[in-house]
């Protein structure tokens, strides 16, 4: 699939996408609390992406059974809702989560501390962020997109932690997964050239030991290999003429730091 540049129609949609998403994931972190089981944070995220008249985009997506990923402590990624996977105090717990609005998407996910976490927990997560703000400022028109990858990697490393490198960002539109992937680490190639319209997900995944990851047998969910903590940070960002719009993040959600 060829990467797309978005008309101003589609930006819009996805824009109102984005806007709706952020206050999901507003929802989600305010309701996270030791106690609830990972399924019902996917039937509240389903429940409130639907009351804003959209549709999960993760919903039976090459056969993933819910709407929110929802990943503990080492899950990287995809990790599958489960009325018996209770939260508890000290956990971290990562939400990924789409939005469908009239056949455009966004993507995004968020790390949460689940009541008292570790020091070295909320690091991690806190790190994880800003390594995402570390590699959009090199999200500008001119720029390359391994630009964005090496900042990433580059801000990562440099607290010690491994930078996941089997799974990575990508474009999205009208289909959630669009070319161009989107590495959180450096290639050798510099990648496309950026350009106004160009709309792409870029979401870090930080472990706090090694970079390298394993599949559970249920076939989505992804584990450190050593068995540390794990973090995920994503948006949806337009490439513009100047700064890189995020548009997952609204005046309530969490900003840039």
């Amino acid at each position: 699939m060829p990467v797309t540049i978005k008309s101003e129609r589609e930006i819009a949609l996805m824009r109102e996408a984005g806007r709706i998403l952020a206050s999901v994931h507003d929802e989600l972190g305010k309701a996270i609390r030791p106690g609830m089981s990972t399924l019902d944070v996917d039937r509240l995220g389903e429940k409130l992406i639907r009351e804003h008249g959209c549709v999960p985009s993760f919903k039976n997506y090459c056969g993933y059974p819910a709407s929110i990923c929802v990943s503990v402590n080492s899950e990287v990624v995809h990790g599958i809702p489960n009325r018996h996977r209770i939260l508890r105090d000290g956990d971290i717990v990562s939400l990924d989560a789409g939005v469908i609005w009239k056949g455009y998407q966004s993507d995004a996910a968020r790390t949460h501390a689940v009541g008292q976490a570790s020091p070295e927990a909320l690091r991690l997560i806190r790190v994880t962020r800003e390594s995402f703000f570390c590699g959009i400022r090199q999200a500008r028109a001119g720029n390359h997109l391994n630009d964005i990858s090496a900042a990433i990697q580059a801000y990562a490393e440099s607290f010690g932690y491994g930078v996941v490198r089997d799974l990575v960002g990508h474009g999205i539109g009208s289909h959630l997964h669009e070319d161009p992937e989107v590495p959180n680490f450096s290639r050798r190639k510099k990648g496309i050239r950026l350009t106004p319209g160009m709309t792409l997900a870029v979401e870090p995944m930080i472990n706090a030991g090694t970079w390298q990851v394993r599949w559970l047998d249920d076939g989505w969910t992804v584990v450190t290999k050593d068995g540390s903590l794990s973090a995920h940070y994503e948006n949806t960002i337009l490439i513009t003429d100047g700064d890189p719009e995020i548009l997952s993040l609204t005046g309530e959600s969490e900003g840039q730091p």
